[in-house]
């Protein structure tokens, strides 16, 4: 009877954890679900604290209020430009605690041959080590500690197999039932897992990175499941394989935004040749062979107006239709209140206004949504690349915002680099352009952008708060 009601009980919790997880479908729903799903993970935790007998509550009872504290003084302290960084450093933690309680089953229980709770334990630590260092890599690097572009060592590929080889094999050896020499393979193989995270980590940047946090984000998910098995907890086993299945989910949509595959992400993206088409999505799941990839060439000089603010604001008063194109440059100069505060200027005095978002706009997935969402704008404002696109040729005036790598027409005109064959928001069809971005530096790829050189642009260079607020105040001058 009490098995049954044990199970009651954690069917009740995971459909809760799981209606809160629904909801994260749209930034209006997602914070009622974000309560539920953490009132069903606190209900987890006072489940499993009142099943099993704690010998020493008090430590427990610190432990936490340590945790809960620093928490929240880092999320208090945390702005829009740190989450990335921050969602990275935290899927390193899920990784670190997988593998610690793995490691301490496994040495606990010391269990010779392969069986279930074994090769879940086994997994359970490569994955959690292999999460924790990749994540430590990933937020250094969004956080501008570490370099952004990829690295690539002689013979990248070959160390990487390699390591993955030693594992099997270092695995394969803790079948043996002697435990001080389990304790050492499992600390060999918890390095060697590490190991395999930093190299494998340090391969992926500038507009993969979103891809890289929403696979951490699934291998985060899977160590916890494993750990649920080995330790026999239906609630981190339901948990962990809904953190997995949907990160795994977003790693596909994150890879398709790219135009790529995992495999072409975790091994350097392919070097295409000028034969080859780019894929450029139009409208629902249709795939047009739209441009050939060719060799860069030769930049004409940039052109330049002798008032581009007083150009800006003819261009605005003179567009019907407006499409914003927010980038990482918004989050990082905090401008988002202000950008949305001019686009309900422009549609006050009768403009039709959108947000294009690329999926991989910003450092991890949906960074645009939050801020938007930050900023309270409807979410129907908000349009995807496949919509879209179709519609930049009829499109007046496109503003750009601290965004240069998913506007950047290099990814369907030249080969060989980071973001070639990367579908585009195709700004450059339309009538006019207006940049407003820090300066012309390239974006997080690398990659130099054309569009700045467009006739049809226009530019608006510095702080993109700053900015806003001159166009809001020479727009608002220009209705008078």
């Amino acid at each position: 009877m009490n098995s049954l009601t044990d199970l009651l009980i954690d069917l009740i919790i995971i459909l809760i954890f799981l209606s809160g997880f629904s909801r994260f479908r749209t930034p209006g729903a997602a914070r009622t679900g974000n309560l539920s799903a953490a009132f069903a993970l606190a209900l987890a935790l006072v489940v499993v604290m009142a099943r099993h007998r704690i010998m020493q509550p008090h430590v427990v009872i610190i432990a936490l209020m340590i945790g809960s504290v620093l928490g929240w003084l880092v999320a208090m302290r945390v702005n829009m430009i740190q989450i990335p960084a921050m969602v990275a450093f935290q899927h390193g933690a899920g990784g670190i605690a997988a593998f610690l309680v793995s490691f301490v089953e496994l040495t606990r229980n010391v269990l010779p041959g392969f069986g279930v709770e074994k090769i879940s334990g086994l997994l359970g630590l490569t994955i959690g080590a292999l999460t924790f260092s990749g994540s430590m890599i990933a937020s250094g690097k969004l956080a501008n500690i570490l370099k952004g572009p990829p690295v690539r060592l002689p013979g990248h590929s070959l160390i990487t197999l390699g390591l993955i080889v030693l594992i099997i094999f270092t695995a394969y050896f803790t079948g043996s039932p002697q435990a001080p020499l389990l304790n050492v393979l499992l600390v060999v193989l918890v390095a060697e897992s590490v190991m395999l995270g930093l190299v494998f980590s340090i391969r992926i940047g500038g507009a993969d990175m979103p891809v890289l946090i929403s696979f951490l984000n699934a291998t985060a998910g899977l160590a916890a499941a494993f750990c649920g098995v080995i330790i026999h907890n239906r609630l981190l086993i339901a948990c962990g394989a809904t953190v997995a299945a949907s990160g795994s989910i977003l790693t596909h949509v994150m890879c398709r935004a790219m135009n790529r595959n995992l495999l072409q992400v975790f091994i350097g993206f392919r070097v295409k040749d000028a034969a080859d088409p780019v894929r450029v999505f139009f409208g629902e799941g249709e795939v047009t062979d739209a441009v050939t990839v060719t060799e860069e060439e030769p930049a004409p000089e940039p052109v330049r107006h002798a008032d581009p603010l007083a150009e800006a604001i003819e261009a605005c008063r003179n567009a019907e239709n407006i499409v914003f194109i927010p980038g990482y440059g918004m989050a990082f100069a905090q401008a988002q209140f202000d950008v949305v505060a001019f686009a309900a200027m422009l549609e006050e005095s009768g403009k039709n206004v959108r947000f294009a978002i690329h999926p991989v706009a910003g450092r991890m997935p949906g960074h645009m949504d939050v801020l938007l969402a930050e900023a309270n704008l409807s979410f129907d404002k908000r349009v995807d690349i496949d919509d879209i696109n179709p519609d930049f040729e009829n499109t007046d005036l496109v503003i750009v915002v601290g965004a240069c790598d998913v506007v950047n027409p290099a990814a369907i005109t030249m080969k060989n680099t980071p973001i070639s064959g990367m579908p585009i928001l195709m700004a450059h069809l339309a009538r006019r352009i207006l940049i407003c971005n820090l300066d012309e530096k390239p974006g997080y790829s690398g990659i130099d952008n054309p569009l700045y050189r467009n006739e049809k642009a226009i530019l608006l260079l510095g702080d993109a708060r700053e900015t806003f607020r001159k166009l809001t105040e020479a727009y608002s001058s220009s209705l008078n």
